[in-house]
Formats: structure tokens, sequence, C-alpha cells
């Protein structure tokens, strides 16, 4: 049975990985030249190599360890992207007011977090399901609320929750920090001791799942 591990991959080692997300476009070119396009997917999906992160051999070791531990590819876990981690900027600490995930109708008490993307006039929405505890910051209409007063945050699933729900036309803003959800996308790690020492990196592929 599969499952999906609460656990973080080592974060100093994700530190010095390469990857970003990945869009699947279907493009059929016209007898007339002109092209039809069209995406299967609603959602992009992220690809990382961890191998360019190992530094030494006890990295490698560290590495394999928690391999043997997710099962290869059978167990699921938590990924720092440190490129994109934050509900705003890199750079910047997350604030309550970050993004807009819902308006209250007096009746909704739960929302998921999400992140927009955007650039000009269009925009694209991420469904955010592994924030990270402690650093969820929550808003009604530019008014922080407190963590376990106010509301509650389900950090396996991104989901927030009110006792009492938001009055109708309240603006729920929230801030955060977040891990992408992934399994390792290979069932072997081939690694060499002379040839670590002699610069050659592992391949160590990992893919975001859905979750």
């Amino acid at each position: 049975m599969t499952a999906f591990h609460e656990i973080r991959f080592p974060a100093r080692l994700s530190f010095g990985s390469a990857g970003g997300p990945e869009r699947r476009t279907e493009v059929v070119t016209l007898s007339n030249g002109w092209e039809e396009r069209n995406t299967p997917w609603a959602h992009s999906r992220r690809r990382y190599d961890a191998g360019l992160g190992l530094r030494s051999l006890d990295d490698v070791a560290e590495v394999v360890a928690f391999f043997e531990a997710r099962r290869g590819r059978l167990h699921g876990f938590r990924w720092k992207d440190w490129a994109d981690h934050r509900s705003g900027l890199p750079s910047a600490e997350p604030h309550f007011d970050d993004q807009r995930i819902g308006t209250g109708d007096g009746a909704r008490t739960e929302w998921t977090l999400l992140k927009r993307y955007r650039s000009g006039e269009q925009g694209y929405d991420r469904p955010i399901r592994k924030p990270v505890a402690g650093t969820v910051r929550v808003g009604l209409s530019d008014d922080e609320q407190v963590e376990g007063v106010d509301y509650e945050v389900d950090v396996a699933t991104g989901t927030v929750r009110f006792p009492v729900a938001p009055a109708a036309g309240t603006e729920v803003t929230a801030g955060f920090e977040f891990d992408v959800p992934v399994r390792f996308d290979t069932d072997a790690i081939r690694a060499s001791v002379a040839g670590f020492e002699a610069g050659e990196i592992p391949d160590v592929p990992v893919v975001e799942i859905r979750t």
C-alpha cells in the first residue's frame, strides 16, 4: 500500500538541486501551417535532480538512507524548492495578505491554500497541499487572525478551517511557506566512491505527485 510520509528531504541537500515546473502541451500542425494546441493537465508538475546537491560521501549515505526508508518510488515525501517555497517572493517573509484564497459567504468554513502566479492579464492558481507547520498566517479583510484561536491549519492537506464562518463578502487571505509533495523517480541509486571523488554525481531524480 502506497502512502505519503510527512517528512522533508534534507533541505541542505535540496539547496543545490536543479529543477522546476513542467507542462504537457499537445501540438498538432495542420496542413495549412496553423497549429492547434491543447493540454490535458490543469496543473504543472515539477521535477528535480537531488544528485546535484551532494557534496560528500556522507551526503550520499544520507540520501541512500532516505531513499531506502521511502522504499524507492513507493512512498511520497516533502521537498523544499528553494526557488519557490513562499507565498510571496523568496526573499520576503510570509505576510498574512500575500494571497487571497477566498471570500466568505457566511456559511463556508474551509479553504485550501493557493499561490497565484501572474504575468500580464493572465494568471495561474496553484493549490498548496503541504504548508510548513508554524508558518501559515491568515487574515480576514486586512485583520490578521490567531492560529489555534481563530483558525486551524491542516498541514497534511493545506486546508484552513474557521470555527465560525467568515461573514459574507469577507476577503480571506494567507501567507505561508510550503513544500512540494514528491517521490523518487527511480528505483535505483548508483553511486561509485571512485567516481564521486572524480566529480561524477549520481542521478537522483525526484518528481511531484498529486495528493
